[in-house]
């Protein structure tokens, strides 16, 4: 399939209705050069990728060559982490923390581009070695390449200040985050009793220490006021098997649709915003969504984005 004809067949799939690229649109994008091959590092053809209908691994292998390739994220030699929601004593079918299968793939396509090393942690909720093993991202992470971590250990976070932050004005952070060279965020999109949905901006609670203060003091305004301190340089929402009701863990199976989707994005708040659009609520019901657009971490009005909509 030529490349014009691929990009027209996406943008027609309609994944997110009311937002696909037109004809028109995609002839001047063409015509200013988004999308020639030989665009220069960091450049992209796409400001968000919506894919739906294959396996977990598979999806993302396709989306991320719509992208221009891991390489356009993850140089030689450089230090990764992954940041996925491993939050839980689960198992992959209750969906509460990210696909397995969806974090191998990623690591694999980081050291394919060149990296040197490639970290995986998370600050758990429940017993954090359960909650890797049970949760089978440990095994799949290590059998990927990966060298996993706890985020259970208070000697690897250090202070830092948040100078834009309306009430997050400073926070223990994990070492990882502050010391490598690329920083993955991959949460799983699930329901959450405290702010509706739990996708990439609430993930990143878990890469920091001291997270009650959140919860006592305006959640949806520290999840917005952190992202002024550190947006990972891609978000990769999981939303293979999604957690329906009863989250952040879920109580069973019976909790779970299987949809079969991948939402990824560099900008967190695009991320959150397209995600909480395929569980079929708008972002603004999200608060922690207009906060941070305001804040200015991200774009939430999809109709300002070049989105690629893709179904295997």
């Amino acid at each position: 399939m030529k490349r014009r004809e691929f990009i027209l067949k996406s943008a027609g799939a309609g994944l997110l209705a009311g937002t696909a690229l037109s004809v028109g649109r995609v002839d001047k994008l063409m015509a200013s050069g988004v999308y020639n091959p030989e665009l220069a590092p960091g450049d992209l053809p796409f400001d968000l990728v919506a894919i739906k209908g294959g396996s977990a691994a598979d999806m993302f292998d396709k989306a991320i060559a719509s992208l221009g390739g891991m390489t356009k994220f993850v140089k030689k030699n450089q230090t990764v982490v992954v940041k996925p929601n491993i939050g839980w004593d689960t198992p992959p079918e209750q969906a509460a923390n990210t696909n397995p299968q969806l974090v191998a793939r990623i690591i694999e396509h980081c050291f394919r581009a060149g990296a040197k090393s490639v970290y995986v942690f998370d600050n758990t909720v429940n017993e954090w070695t359960r909650c890797y093993k049970n949760s089978g991202i440990e095994d799949a992470a290590k059998k990927a390449g990966a060298t996993v971590v706890t985020g259970k250990s208070e000697s690897h976070y250090q202070a830092v200040d948040i100078p834009k932050g309306k009430v997050l004005k400073n926070a223990k952070v994990h070492e990882l985050i502050l010391q490598s060279d690329v920083f993955i965020n991959v949460p799983t999109l699930k329901t959450h009793g405290g702010t509706k949905l739990s996708i990439s901006m609430k993930n990143l609670m878990g890469v920091v220490w001291d997270r009650r203060f959140w919860h006592e003091n305006n959640l949806h305004q520290c999840i917005a006021d952190f992202t002024t301190f550190k947006k990972p340089d891609l978000n990769i929402v999981d939303a293979f098997r999604v957690l329906k009701r009863n989250g952040p863990r879920g109580v069973s199976v019976a909790d779970v649709v299987e949809m079969q989707y991948q939402i990824i994005s560099p900008d967190i708040v695009a991320a959150d915003a397209a995600a909480s659009k395929v569980f079929g609520i708008e972002p603004a019901q999200l608060a922690h969504v207009p906060l941070a657009t305001n804040l200015g971490s991200g774009v939430s009005n999809l109709e300002k984005l070049r989105i690629n909509r893709i179904s295997m």
